[in-house]
């Protein structure tokens, strides 16, 4: 089991940024591809980005390429996602997660273990 906890949501103005952070804790060596996904209310989970173990190789939604960046440290058991000009469509719970494949994967059905969500509510 891998446990999943988020942290640095907040509200922030548009145009503005926040980093998001995941620690992992547990049986991390079984971590490959972690990855984040954010949920709108009555919409569903969708794909953010991902970053393989090694963090050689990313990807993007398109909706927040050139915006967005993953990174993580394997050292840390840590995954960030930098937001940068932040948009209100970007509002959203984001969950970060860990896929225990080596694969880089964009759907929310490859992923084994989430977290609880942090809330990102950015005002126009």
């Amino acid at each position: 089991q891998v446990q999943l906890v988020e942290s640095g949501g907040g509200l922030v103005q548009a145009g503005g940024s926040l980093r998001l952070s995941c620690a992992a804790s547990g049986r991390t060596s079984s971590s490959g591809t972690m990855g984040w996904f954010r949920q709108a209310p009555g919409n569903e989970r969708e794909f953010v980005a991902a970053i393989s173990r090694s963090g050689s190789s990313t990807s993007y939604a398109d909706s927040v390429k050139g915006r967005f960046t993953i990174s993580r440290d394997n050292a840390k058991n840590t995954v960030y996602l930098q937001m940068n000009s932040l948009k209100p469509e970007d509002t959203a719970v984001y969950y970060c997660a860990v896929d225990r494949q080596f694969v880089l994967r964009t759907y929310a059905g490859a992923y084994d273990y989430w977290g609880q969500g942090t809330q990102v509510t950015v005002s126009s």
